[in-house]
């Protein structure tokens, strides 16, 4: 009952070809850009119903402490991170500064070339060339054109640089304040019918939560990893020719998409296995990871539609259960509103039919036809003539007894009959009687009260008015005669 359709008008006839383009998380990115705060408040309630994440860890992904990470306390990381902060500084406006959108449209054109050539045996794992790599790093910062199409540089240089540059951003594509998540999401297994944890992953809730994650990602961040995971996608598709199958590209990239900047392999030991898992798990189902869900976007649309909205999927169940019995009287309101418009409807048709085809029998020549059929016209109750705009209901006709027994009957027991009907009626109308018919309903009262004696008497005089009546009307015809 709460859908919206719009219609647009193009008048650009070399558009109108054109497939139209259906956005289902329309809403869903609107609610995101209009009011930050809802759209985070919203996803992030239902990323908790999810995993487990205490106070310290809830904040760090609201962004409302720094995030704590492992090695973080250690005197040589800390030494190392800030060393590696001064040569980013140092480098151009795409590679080693934090990520924009102009830093990916140049980084774009290596994952374009990559993916028409993902038949290399070993991409991403062998190395390129340094100098070709060198040359093309140094285009991509001044940002001149690049015709990669043109022999000059391989496929593995391109690999290489795009690891590269993903290598030299400040912090991971997922963030340093999502790591703690990430972890957690790992740990989503299936329950057994006693209710206690398995060894199996639970891949529904672990889809749900990472869609959930991808959705308050910065921008920037969203967008090279959707372009990013899709073509590690493509290129385990096609793994018997490069030998790169998902769980070798998790290896590669998990450094560059999940592990937090400047820490060891001894830093992550207890975690390392759970990341690289985790990226593998993100490679194979990357398909669905940036939908959002079904009851994110329903909370959304109902946002902008007034309504009220529900902020987790258990309420949008219930909504869906209780509403499904309010739904059916709305349906039958809905139905008989338009059976009504539906019959005003065809009653107007019917009637200007018949207004349009008098006026055309008005304007005929003078005729046998035309004369029959006006006289056809007249019987019809809605015919209308060609000056009249609104149909009038035609008077009711007085039926009529042509014996001189019904007029006698009308005459003396015409007024009681109509008394006794108008009794009925809300606002009765007084009857005007002859002064015959009121001496006897003086003498007799209601006809429903009299005696048997009085109506034998009766019946004698009507039966005498009869003759007298006979026979005045034979002798007039006979004078007539």
């Amino acid at each position: 009952s709460d859908a919206i359709c719009n219609f647009v008008i193009c008048n650009d006839s070399s558009l109108r070809s054109q497939p139209i383009i259906f956005n289902p998380d329309f809403f869903v990115e609107k609610l995101r850009h209009e009011k930050p705060e809802v759209f985070t408040e919203l996803v992030v309630s239902n990323i908790t119903r999810l995993i487990d994440l205490p106070g310290a860890e809830l904040a760090q992904l609201m962004g409302e402490e720094d995030p704590k990470l492992p090695g973080a306390n250690s005197t040589a990381s800390g030494f190392f991170r800030s060393l590696m902060s001064l040569k980013r500084k140092e480098k151009g406006v795409v590679f080693g500064s934090p990520l924009t959108e102009e830093g990916i449209a140049q980084v774009s054109q290596l994952i374009e070339y990559l993916h028409k050539n993902l038949r290399a045996e070993g991409l991403f794992r062998v190395p390129g060339n340094s100098i070709r790599q060198q040359i093309l790093k140094d285009a991509l910062n001044s940002g001149t054109d690049i015709d990669l199409d043109s022999g000059e540089f391989h496929s593995n240089d391109v690999a290489t640089l795009l690891k590269m540059f993903l290598g030299e951003l400040p912090e991971p594509l997922l963030t340093h304040k999502h790591f703690h998540a990430h972890l957690k999401i790992a740990d989503l297994t299936l329950f057994d019918e006693k209710g206690n944890k398995t060894s199996t992953p639970d891949k529904e809730r672990q889809i749900e939560a990472l869609q959930l994650l991808f959705l308050i990602l910065p921008a920037p961040n969203r967008s090279l990893l959707k372009l990013l995971l899709d073509l590690l996608y493509q290129t385990a598709k096609k793994q018997d020719k490069n030998k790169m199958s998902a769980h070798n590209l998790a290896l590669m990239f998990a450094p560059h998409i999940l592990w937090p900047r400047n820490v060891s392999t001894n830093d992550l030991q207890e975690n390392i296995t759970k990341l690289n898992n985790g990226v593998t798990f993100m490679i194979k189902h990357s398909q669905k990871l940036f939908k959002a869900p079904a009851y994110i976007r329903e909370c959304a649309r109902l946002h902008y539609l007034g309504s009220r909205a529900h902020t987790s999927k258990d309420d949008l169940d219930l909504l869906t259960s209780s509403g499904s019995k309010e739904l059916q009287p709305l349906k039958s309101q809905k139905r008989s509103r338009l059976d009504t418009c539906h019959q005003e409807e065809t009653q107007q048709r019917t009637e200007e039919a018949l207004k349009e085809l008098f006026r055309h029998v008005h304007n005929m020549p003078d005729s046998a036809k035309k004369k029959k059929l006006i006289r056809q016209f007249n019987k019809h109750p809605t015919a209308l003539t060609p000056g009249s705009d609104v149909p009038t209901s035609p008077a009711p006709r007085r039926a009529r007894s042509r014996s001189f027994s019904g007029l006698i009957k009308r005459k003396v027991l015409g007024t009681p009959v109509i008394l006794e009907r108008k009794s009925r009626d809300a606002t009765p109308e007084p009857e005007r009687l002859s002064k015959e018919n009121v001496h006897l309903l003086q003498k007799c009262g209601s006809p429903a009260h009299m005696s048997q004696a009085k109506l034998k008497s009766l019946e004698g005089r009507k039966e005498e008015s009869c003759r007298r009546m006979r026979a005045r009307l034979l002798s007039k015809d006979s004078s007539s005669l």
